[in-house]
């Protein structure tokens, strides 16, 4: 037997537990509605790929091994999985302002809007989605934090890859904003002429 081996995706096959609390509906047109203490979210299915829901464990099945379908089987198992655990648990992440002089604030006046101060000649605002909610802390001698907390892990995930963009973290000095534990790698300087 030197025929082909037929490899099923790992992750695609891997069953998911609906926790309490969380409703899974899928719709004849294979649109998929996951409900919980944290949000509603949808996601539409490609109609090649099967989801079942049955005692509360939903499944994802491909119809055969032809490779766009075998892509498609681990992505929509791993987009229902993101959204039970975003409506039952949410996502939450936290980005830090590392630099003198770099502030964020809730902007007055604006709702849900961020007032960022990143050394720049004049103030950022970035307006966020209202499915995000948002802290600022800033305490004497730290740096200041920005709190993010979604159902949602892509949106979130979005809005963070556009806060980091207003100043990503440079490694000579290592200022910008980055992510709380995320560690910037560090190159050393000119060293000076003899």
């Amino acid at each position: 037997m030197y025929g082909r081996r037929v490899v099923m995706s790992r992750i695609g096959k891997l069953p998911i537990a609906i926790p309490a609390g969380v409703t899974v509906t899928v719709s004849p047109e294979n649109l998929v509605t996951v409900k919980g203490p944290k949000g509603e979210l949808t996601q539409q299915v490609n109609p090649n790929i099967t989801v079942n829901v049955e005692e509360g464990v939903l499944t994802v099945t491909r119809p055969n091994d032809e490779k766009q379908n075998r892509a498609m089987h681990g992505l929509y198992r791993a987009l229902i999985n993101n959204m039970v655990v975003g409506v039952s648990e949410g996502y939450k992440k936290v980005l830090e302002l590392v630099g003198v002089g770099y502030r964020v604030e809730m902007a007055a006046g604006m709702q849900n809007t961020l007032n960022f101060a990143l050394g720049y000649t004049h103030p950022i605002y970035l307006q966020l989605p209202k499915e995000v909610k948002v802290e600022t802390k800033s305490e004497r001698n730290q740096n200041p934090l920005v709190i993010l907390e979604s159902a949602d892990k892509q949106l979130i995930g979005q809005v963070c890859a556009k806060i980091r963009s207003f100043r990503k973290p440079e490694p000579y000095k290592g200022k910008g904003v980055k992510f709380q534990g995320e560690v910037v790698r560090r190159k050393a300087g000119k060293s000076a002429g003899k």
